[in-house]
């Protein structure tokens, strides 16, 4: 769940899958929060199927942004499509000090597994 303020964490594996199965329609755009050309490529798959070029332009283009996701790192992903990757470096001791209180709560069943997990990573990224 995604707290107000926070963005949503976006999963490289999730947005392949999207542009594998449904990116002739631009939806793995609008996963990755790039609704401009998500309704570029809607408009020229549908209202452009009458035409001959829109298609095979949207299906090329599909084919070049599946393949980019593809080869693409974890990392260079984190860092272009997700939050937590323009978050400022901590010094190692707030980073320990994070991580003690974030097990905590993990031991308190204040948060889940997956919550824990999930902040951890943040934290060691921030390293």
């Amino acid at each position: 769940m995604v707290n107000q303020g926070e963005k949503a964490v976006r999963n490289r594996g999730v947005a392949i899958l999207l542009c594998f199965f449904l990116g002739w329609w631009g939806v793995h755009h609008f996963y990755l929060g790039n609704s401009g050309v998500g309704i570029l490529y809607l408009l020229s798959s549908t209202v452009g199927i009458c035409l001959v070029l829109p298609p095979i332009i949207i299906g090329l283009l599909t084919f070049v942004d599946f393949l980019g996701l593809l080869v693409m790192s974890d990392a260079d992903f984190d860092r272009r499509y997700n939050a937590t990757a323009s978050l400022p470096p901590l010094n190692p001791s707030d980073i320990t000090r994070a991580l003690a209180e974030l097990k905590q709560l993990y031991e308190d069943g204040v948060i889940t597994a997956e919550e824990y997990e999930h902040k951890r990573r943040d934290l060691l990224r921030r390293l």
